[in-house]
């Protein structure tokens, strides 16, 4: 039986804050607000200081490269150590490495003396820092989270960080602009001292002590047992492994070229990111009152509609066609991606959600490398609207083969929580097998437990 993780304190009496947002969520959405500010911004930055610096289209995709590749390499070791270290010390180290790397960069740049090598030292350093992050944080956020309204509770946290995104893409955009990378990249390492700084007030008293086990190979063998017996959940994260790295070549590199020769430089590219960002918040919105059944259904449905942007780059459409297309997704991509974490939190066991997490984060950035690295190489071959065609494509064929599953297509929504001796909810899987196909056969799915994203 596994241990549930203590619910969060109920607010003060009288306290016009949800029951479900207590304080580690709290803070956990606060931080995230300030990240997301400066790193949307920086992404802009990044890709206009490659080019201030003399760099081509494959420039371009190698400092990208840099980014993804210890992401992919480290996130598994990343999710091992989150489930044994006190996830919100990995989370403040990883934020302090960040820091540093992008304050180093910015450095660089202002002198304008920065190199193509140095930025993709520097880019790779902040890339080792998000594969310890992302699967700390992830599992950080389902343990604060518990009962009926986690669905709610993810579709507002989403809201928040796709909020923050919409402000940090267009003044991003904007300070590029009027007053170059370096300083955008700046702002970006002070982001990330204030987020560590408030992730350093974490509660984890209340999450249940994880055993010694059986060492780090143990610890990832345990997480891979519960990821590959569990069908919706490894045919979806190969599903996005493909849309991901597609979507990292398009927004990385074909989508600053195409703004910068066809819509007038970063302003317009930060203005459809930000566009992006705002149909993700009024996704969230959205998913706050919309609970569908069988939720891993409906999402892979709203996953087709992240294909828009790269056939509006390949046409290409003006910057406003570019905008809508752009709107479209986030609201389409938001309803996939609470619908997940739903998914997620219902499932996974929460002493096993940052392992589980890493194998999610690293099959679905595995290609982040590749694609980016061979988008300049590819639009020289064949063109950059054809591969930009190419990208739309794939993105529509693998989210089409993924709907054969029956786990993705049967999965159910089944209620969280029920009361148990002292109070405490705790999942009702935790204490009675189900199974997560309703009437169906049970499947990998139907042990208890609870858990997250994508």
């Amino acid at each position: 039986m596994n241990k549930p993780a203590a619910s969060p304190s109920r607010p003060p009496l009288g306290s016009r804050r949800p029951e479900w947002a207590g304080r580690n969520y709290l803070l956990l959405t606060a931080a995230t607000i300030v990240t997301n500010l400066g790193t949307h911004g920086a992404l802009i930055a990044t890709t206009w200081a490659v080019f201030e610096s003399g760099g081509d289209a494959g420039d371009v995709g190698l400092v990208a490269m840099a980014r993804f590749l210890p992401l992919v390499l480290f996130l598994l070791i990343g999710g091992a150590v989150a489930d044994r270290v006190p996830r919100h010390r990995v989370m403040v180290a990883a934020n302090v490495l960040n820091c540093v790397s992008q304050a180093a960069f910015a450095a660089l740049v202002l002198a304008g003396s920065a190199q193509i090598w140095q930025m993709m030292v520097l880019t790779a350093l902040c890339g080792t820092g998000q594969a310890f992050f992302n699967p700390a944080a992830e599992g950080m956020l389902m343990s604060s989270v518990t009962g009926e309204q986690a669905s709610r509770a993810f579709a507002v946290y989403r809201m928040a960080m796709h909020g923050a995104s919409i402000g940090g893409a267009a003044l991003g955009g904007a300070l590029v602009a009027f007053v170059g990378p370096g300083w955008v990249l700046l702002i970006d390492a002070v982001a990330f001292a204030v987020a560590g700084g408030l992730r350093a007030f974490l509660d984890v008293s209340g999450i249940p002590e994880r055993g010694p086990g059986g060492g780090l190979l143990a610890d990832l063998k345990e997480g891979w047992q519960e990821f590959v017996g569990r069908p919706w959940l490894w045919s979806i994260v190969a599903q996005f492994s493909v849309v991901v790295g597609l979507i990292g070549a398009v927004e990385s590199v074909y989508g600053p070229l195409v703004a910068r020769a066809e819509l007038g430089g970063a302003r317009p590219w930060g203005i459809a990111l930000a566009a992006y960002g705002v149909g993700t918040v009024a996704g969230a919105v959205l998913m706050t009152r919309w609970k569908p059944r069988r939720m891993l259904f409906v999402g892979t449905l709203c996953v087709f509609p992240i294909a828009l942007p790269s056939a509006a780059l390949a046409v290409p459409l003006d910057a406003v066609g570019l905008t809508a297309a752009m709107f479209v997704s986030g609201v389409a991509i938001e309803v996939f991606g609470v619908s997940w974490m739903t998914a997620m939190h219902q499932e996974i066991p929460e002493e096993k959600l940052s392992r589980v997490s890493a194998y999610d984060w690293f099959g679905s950035t595995a290609l982040l490398p590749l694609t980016t690295a061979l988008a300049g190489p590819a639009e020289t071959a064949f063109g950059r609207s054809e591969a930009l065609w190419g990208a739309a494509a794939l993105m529509v064929l693998v989210t089409a083969l993924v709907l054969l599953v029956p786990d993705v297509r049967n999965l159910t929504r089944r209620p969280h929580t029920k009361e148990v001796a002292g109070g405490d909810p705790v999942s009702a899987l935790a204490t009675a097998p189900a199974t997560a196909l309703g009437a169906a056969a049970p499947s990998a799915d139907a042990e208890g437990a609870v858990r997250r994203n994508g």
